[in-house]
């Protein structure tokens, strides 16, 4: 039921008896819908959103576009599994354009990742080309801002 799955996408935390409350069906019924949708795997888990800048953990986020040959039979699935095995790699997406796949990892530093590409990543068959671009500042993300701009002054304007 889609109005179940926005309010888990909104806030994971909401209990089955609030979001029973929230459409007007029974807390049975909201429980029932979940565990469905986590065995079709539409759901396929709870995390929390963290600002990780505001936290004492020192983590360096980029995006890398990899350009790929696909392989017979398998096209980019076989290259997508084996990047996705990797712990620092978070998201692997199959994109349109110059690149093939874009690949969220993250890393101590930005030797960790840089690592990564040239001895894990860029030694894998099949993977023909890298982009590597590191995130400096991230001012929203997943619909929450994470860095709230201050508050510009008004400028006095001169004749």
């Amino acid at each position: 039921m889609k109005e179940i799955l926005k309010i888990l996408e909104n806030d994971c935390r909401t209990t089955p008896a609030q979001i029973a409350a929230m459409l007007g069906m029974t807390e049975e019924a909201v429980k029932a819908e979940i565990e469905r949708l986590e065995k079709e795997e539409v759901l396929l888990g709870y995390k929390a959103l963290v600002n990780w800048d505001k936290s004492d953990k020192e983590q360096v986020t980029a995006w890398i576009e990899v350009k790929v040959t696909p392989q017979r039979g398998f096209g980019f699935d076989r290259i997508a599994e084996r990047i996705y095995q990797y712990d620092e790699v978070e998201s692997l997406y199959l994109m349109s354009g110059t690149y093939d796949l874009a690949v969220t990892v993250t890393g101590k530093t930005m030797m960790d990742i840089s690592m990564f590409v040239a001895q894990k990543l860029s030694t894998i068959e099949g993977v023909n080309s890298t982009a590597t671009y590191f995130i400096m500042n991230k001012y929203k993300e997943k619909g929450h801002i994470c860095r709230a701009l201050p508050e510009q002054e008004e400028r006095m304007m001169f004749v």
